[in-house]
């Protein structure tokens, strides 16, 4: 057989990670704005000799390093796509950026609680204007920084099918590539990413850790009033717990939807679903294995075992699966029922010139 022969039934497991995501320049744009404020407070504050400035500069400077991560595992997806090394490509690195912004996110909100305490049962005196003006400073850098990562939040890829988003991908369920064996692998290049941002867990770790500092800049100013004029002085430590609970809550989520995906937890039952229903739908046929889960951003490989008493090619199985789930990957194996209850199940070929 020739190689060019060979050829067609190659193809990229990139999956789209060798292209820039919209949530990479967001990224780098609130690491400058964010490195811009931290340089200009750091400075102030030792320029002028305040450690609430100082402080600040400081606390800018860790959500600088989360930042980072997340922009790394951007730039390393996207280097290292069409690497082999990766069997399914590099769109876990999303994931892992997602999962590690997580626990530096419940690191933060640890920090957070614990001075809170510490202020609670040793209250210091506190430089109510300056701390305001800053509070308020950080307010509308982190205010920017969340609207420049602003996404829309999503439900699974099946319902919003259903109800239409009117963006149709453009994903080829035809293309497969056969072996000699008992099963056939085909794929789909699935070239319609609007939907990545709803899936982007590296996105998301960026907007949590920004929406983070802005919480802490309304509570701390809230708090702040409340002192000053009516000399709550417990509401700051007060504030600094509830905001540490809030960002608690957020790092668990991320940190449960992310390492579903790095555990290749099985993808919604929403998609689950639609593989059965299109497939179970024809004829006699009967899904005996099914494997779904996650290589990317909205992007799912499948395993699955069909039984049937009509055995088709593999490929004409593919094409049942409805082009918007996502499944960017699959190999199908398919079974001929024995005529006599209990007979063993026979194997079916894609193609015999494999």
């Amino acid at each position: 057989m020739h190689e060019s022969e060979l050829n067609r039934w190659r193809h990229s497991h990139s999956f789209g990670q060798d292209r820039k995501r919209p949530g990479e320049r967001k990224t780098f744009i609130v690491i400058a704005l964010t490195g811009t404020m931290m340089v200009v407070e750091v400075g102030a504050g030792i320029a002028f000799g305040s450690m609430a400035l100082l402080a600040d500069g400081l606390h800018m400077a860790s959500h600088a390093v989360a930042l980072g991560i997340n922009a790394f595992a951007y730039v390393y997806a996207r280097r290292h796509a069409e690497d082999p090394g990766y069997t399914f490509g590099t769109g876990k690195a999303n994931t892992l950026g997602g999962f590690t912004g997580a626990v530096l996110l419940a690191g933060f909100a640890l920090v957070m609680a614990g001075e809170s305490v510490v202020r609670l049962t040793r209250p210091v005196a506190i430089a109510f204007d300056q701390a305001i003006f800053v509070a308020v400073i950080g307010l509308l850098v982190n205010g920017l920084s969340v609207l420049v990562l602003e996404h829309r939040r999503s439900r699974p890829h099946a319902l919003r099918r259903a109800v239409g988003r009117g963006q149709e991908h453009d994903h080829d369920p035809t293309h497969a590539h056969d072996h000699g064996d008992d099963h056939a692998h085909g794929h789909g290049h699935d070239h319609g990413h609007d939907h990545d941002h709803d899936h982007d867990h590296n996105l998301v770790s960026a907007y949590l850790h920004v929406l983070a500092d802005a919480l802490t800049s309304v509570l701390a100013i809230f708090a702040l009033l409340a002192a000053k004029y009516w000399g709550f002085a417990w509401m700051d430590p007060v504030m600094g717990i509830v905001g540490a609970v809030l960002v608690a809550r957020w790092s668990i989520g991320l940190l449960r939807a992310t390492t579903a995906v790095l555990l290749d937890k099985s993808a919604p039952e929403s998609v689950c679903a639609a593989i059965r229903a299109s497939i179970e739908g024809q004829a006699d046929n009967r899904i005996a294995d099914l494997h779904v889960w996650s290589v990317g951003p909205g992007m799912y490989s499948a395993l699955i075992s069909v039984v049937t008493h009509a055995p088709r090619s593999p490929e004409s199985y593919k094409r049942l699966i409805p082009p918007g789930l996502g499944v960017v990957h699959a190999a199908i194996e398919v079974h001929a029922c024995g005529a006599e209850e209990g007979a063993p199940a026979k194997g079916l070929a894609a193609s015999s010139a494999l």
